[in-house]
């Protein structure tokens, strides 16, 4: 356990102390949003989606009321409702691509369409964007089959369910940063919707900060272990960086920062903040970029340098998940509204929204954050620049032991520095940006300053 900290400098315990306990305020205005969060909301976005018959990206486009084209203008025209509320802040559009068959899982030229809501930024000085994301499409057992009907209820309506609630609720509120709501296509045809969008985004330079990918969220119960519990959803992270490993390697082996890139950071915050409004919510770190051996939407924009994780459900059930609808031996398969469990999905969508919101609401990252290393010692020093935008209160130091998984400690202070009795030998730190309302970024790992 850590020892006491320098008198006079304020101190957030996430253990327990014996004889004191710190607890940590919610802000209200995110507090008041998680509590519109309605599961009735989601079950009737997911039902909607259902009847659609398919949401195979090869399927239909013209029919007005089966298929992916009727499916995304669907989508378009709820996200064009919640921005009648949002004072001409929120904005949406079907951005469009031609796919040229692939002879793998495109066998003809068909267009692809990811749904786009954007609530602009009310700083005209904060670039920052953070994006929410699920996918519109689905499949049965065969990726080809377009025709069949696919339910596609968890798979993943229950993400695009998230985002159309966070979109409802936080389109009438205001936020210094942009937030982007997608609804992306061709996921089940390999993750093309979310590389369409990555590579534009790394091609037009924009200030993505983080990516929360929503894949398979909404059911409570496994196949085969027959696990039942709705109180636990995975966020998994990678640990390397897809992006610029090569180039970056040695310096990430030298500071023993395999367990520390901008995802995994990404991760311990989506943890601290999730459990912080939602109650009765253990989120899980999955120290891995996505399942074993599988992938969601968030890959592209790692592989593209972009900060992302993917959330899914604690307990998948494969027998509803990539399956047509049918009996076996007893067994219900397919993807059906009917194993959806909406209080959990009502949980999860709700640790969404609040990290999008303290995310949005919070002043920038610190800049150029260094630790000292021009003469040994058993102290530490940290300094680094103010916010680029935001209203900031101060800053807030991190630090954890090396075999430690989350953030031990926060320490507030008002400078652009500090001094701590703890060797960078035994721990690591980082630091983050904190407003009046307690609304913090993301942390930043210091890099070596002499």
């Amino acid at each position: 356990m850590i020892s006491k900290i320098l008198a006079g400098i304020a101190v957030i315990i996430f253990s327990c102390p014996v004889t004191a306990q710190t607890t940590i305020s919610r802000d209200p205005v995110i507090e008041q949003m998680v509590k519109e969060v309605s599961p009735d909301s989601l079950k009737n976005y997911i039902t909607a989606l259902v009847a659609f018959g398919t949401r195979n990206t090869l399927s239909t486009a013209s029919n007005p009321k089966r298929g992916i084209g009727a499916a995304r203008n669907w989508v378009l025209a709820k996200f064009n409702q919640f921005a009648a509320q949002s004072g001409g802040r929120l904005s949406a559009i079907i951005d469009t691509t031609t796919l040229q068959p692939d002879k793998r899982r495109i066998d003809t030229a068909t267009l692809l369409g990811n749904v786009v809501a954007t609530l602009k930024g009310t700083d005209a000085n904060d670039k920052r964007i953070f994006i929410i994301s699920g996918h519109l499409d689905n499949m049965r057992t065969s990726v080809m089959d377009r025709t069949g009907d696919a339910p596609g209820a968890n798979d993943d309506a229950s993400g695009t369910a998230a985002v159309l609630e966070c979109a409802r609720i936080m389109s009438k509120h205001a936020f210094p940063a942009t937030i982007i709501f997608v609804a992306v296509s061709g996921e089940e045809q390999g993750l093309l919707g979310a590389n369409f969008m990555a590579t534009k985004a790394k091609r037009d330079s924009l200030a993505i900060e983080a990516v929360l990918n929503n894949d398979i969220m909404g059911s409570n119960n496994s196949s085969e272990t027959n696990i039942i519990g709705n109180t636990k959803i995975r966020v998994f992270s990678e640990g390397l960086p897809a992006f610029e490993l090569e180039k970056n390697a040695k310096n990430i082996r030298q500071l023993g920062l395999e367990n520390d890139g901008k995802s995994r950071q990404l991760a311990r915050y989506v943890k601290e903040t999730g459990e912080r409004y939602v109650d009765n919510l253990d989120i899980v770190l999955i120290y891995r970029n996505d399942r074993f051996l599988r992938g969601g939407d968030h890959t592209p924009y790692v592989e593209n340098g972009f900060t992302a994780v993917r959330i899914t459900e604690m307990n998948e059930n494969y027998y509803h998940q990539h399956q047509d609808v049918r009996k076996e031996n007893g067994i219900q398969y397919g993807d059906l509204i009917e194993f959806l469990d909406f209080e959990y999905l009502r949980k999860n969508t709700a640790m969404n929204l609040a990290n999008l919101a303290n995310l949005a609401k919070a002043p920038s990252m610190p800049v150029d954050v260094k630790v000292d290393v021009k003469k040994l010692g058993n102290s530490t020093w940290l300094y680094w620049k103010a916010s680029a935008t935001g209203k900031v209160k101060g800053y807030y130091v991190m630090m954890r032991e090396t075999t430690s998984a989350l953030w031990q400690k926060k320490i507030f202070t008002a400078n652009l520095e500090m001094t701590l009795p703890y060797s960078k030998d035994n721990y690591f730190f980082a630091v983050q940006a904190v407003n009046a309302d307690g609304n913090e970024s993301l942390p930043v790992v210091p890099a070596v300053g002499r």
